[in-house]
C-alpha cells in the first residue's frame, strides 16, 4: 500500500486541481479538467515509475464510485432503465460483434486479434480484451494490439461523443444511455457522461453496468468456439468460469440500490454516499488522463486502428439510432 501512496496523491491533487478551475472557469466541469491535467502530464514530463502503482490504483476508485452511485439510483429505476438497456446491449452485442468480425476478416487481420477487438468494442473495452485473451489463448502482442486501439478510441470517444450529443440536442437520459453504449471502456464511459451533465453520467454508469454483466457469457462463448478448433484450453466448469468473470462491482451497485430503496440510509446519509462516490470518480478521472498516452497511435497497426475505428463509429451510429428510437416510442 505504501508504494501506491505517491500515485494516490497525485490522483488526488489532479482531480482537485480540476475541482479548483471548474470554480474559475464558469460552465466547465471538473471531469474535463481532471481529464485535461493528467493528459498534459501524461504526454509531456510523462508519469515517473515512483507514481504509477498508485495511479493504476484509479480503476478501483472508479468501481467504488459506481458501488456508492447506487445510493442515488431507486430501485424501481434500475429495473426500469436496466431493462430497457439490457434489451439495447443484447442488440448491440450481436450486431457489434458481427459487423467488429466481418470488417477484421475483410481487412485481413489475425483472427484471434480480430476476436479481441470485436469483444473490447462489444462489451466493455480492455477489461473484456484481458478476460478474452486467456479464455482464447491469445498471443500478448494480439491483446496488445486490441487494448491499444480501444484506449486510443476511447480517448477520442471523450471529444467527440459531449460534441455529437450537444449537436444533435439529445437529451440527458438520452445521452446517457447513449454514452453507457457505445464507449467502450467503464472509465471513458463514466467521463463521457458526466462531461455532458450529472444526470447523463448517471445514467451512463447504470447503461455501461448492464453491459459489463454481459462479459461473462460473451467470453464464454469465444472460449468455447477458439477450444472447438483446438486453438484454446476447454472450458471444464461453465458455472465457475462465469463467476469469475462476473464484475462483482455490480453486485455492490444492486446491494447499495437495494439498501437506499427500502430506507437503510437517512438523507444525510445518502447524501454523504452521493459525495463520496463523485470523490472517487475524481481520481477516476484524473486517472483517465494519466493513462492517455498520445504517442501509442504511432505504435498501433494501420489496419488495426482502421477497423477499431471504422467499427467505433457504425457502432456508436447504430446504438444513437436504438436510443433515439427507444426515447421516443417509451421515453427514457
Amino acid at each position: 500500500m505504501v508504494r501506491k501512496l505517491p500515485g494516490i496523491v497525485l490522483l488526488f491533487a489532479i482531480g482537485y486541481a480540476g475541482k479548483l478551475i471548474e470554480h474559475v472557469v464558469p460552465h466547465t466541469e471538473y471531469v474535463l479538467w481532471a481529464i485535461v491535467i493528467g493528459l498534459l502530464v501524461a504526454n509531456t514530463v510523462g508519469v515517473p515509475a515512483i507514481f504509477r502503482a498508485g495511479v493504476e490504483t484509479y480503476e478501483f476508485w472508479l468501481k467504488t464510485g459506481i458501488v456508492l452511485l447506487g445510493a442515488r439510483f431507486v430501485l424501481g429505476d434500475v429495473l426500469k432503465l436496466g431493462t430497457v438497456s439490457l434489451a439495447l446491449v443484447v442488440v448491440e452485442l450481436v450486431v457489434a460483434i458481427a459487423f467488429m468480425t466481418a470488417l477484421g476478416r475483410a481487412f485481413g487481420l489475425k483472427p484471434k486479434v480480430t476476436s479481441l477487438l470485436a469483444v473490447g468494442s462489444a462489451v466493455c473495452g480492455v477489461s473484456a480484451i484481458i478476460a478474452t485473451q486467456g479464455a482464447i489463448d491469445a498471443e500478448d502482442e494480439d491483446a496488445s494490439v486490441a487494448i491499444a486501439a480501444i484506449l486510443v478510441l476511447g480517448a477520442l470517444a471523450l471529444v467527440a461523443f459531449p460534441l455529437i450529443g450537444h449537436w444533435l440536442g439529445l437529451s440527458d437520459h438520452a445521452y446517457g444511455i447513449w454514452a453507457g453504449l457505445a464507449v467502450d471502456n467503464t472509465a471513458e464511459a463514466t467521463a463521457a457522461g458526466a462531461l455532458y451533465s450529472e444526470t447523463a453520467g448517471k445514467l451512463a454508469v447504470l447503461a455501461k453496468t448492464t453491459r459489463n454483466a454481459m462479459i461473462g457469457f460473451v467470453v464464454l462463448g469465444y472460449g468455447m468456439y477458439w477450444a472447438s478448433k483446438g486453438q484454446a484450453n476447454v472450458i471444464a466448469d461453465r458455472g465457475r468460469f462465469l463467476w469469475d468473470k462476473f464484475p462483482k462491482f455490480v453486485l455492490g451497485f444492486l446491494l447499495v440500490s437495494v439498501l437506499a430503496t427500502v430506507g437503510v440510509f437517512d438523507k444525510t446519509q445518502l447524501t454523504a454516499l452521493g459525495n463520496l462516490s463523485r470523490w472517487a470518480f475524481l481520481l477516476t478521472f484524473a486517472g483517465v488522463g494519466l493513462r492517455t498516452n498520445i504517442r501509442e497511435l504511432k505504435s498501433l497497426g494501420l489496419r488495426s486502428f482502421a477497423v477499431g475505428a471504422i467499427g467505433e463509429i457504425v457502432i456508436a451510429a447504430l446504438t444513437l439510432g436504438l436510443v433515439t428510437a427507444a426515447d421516443r416510442v417509451i421515453g427514457l
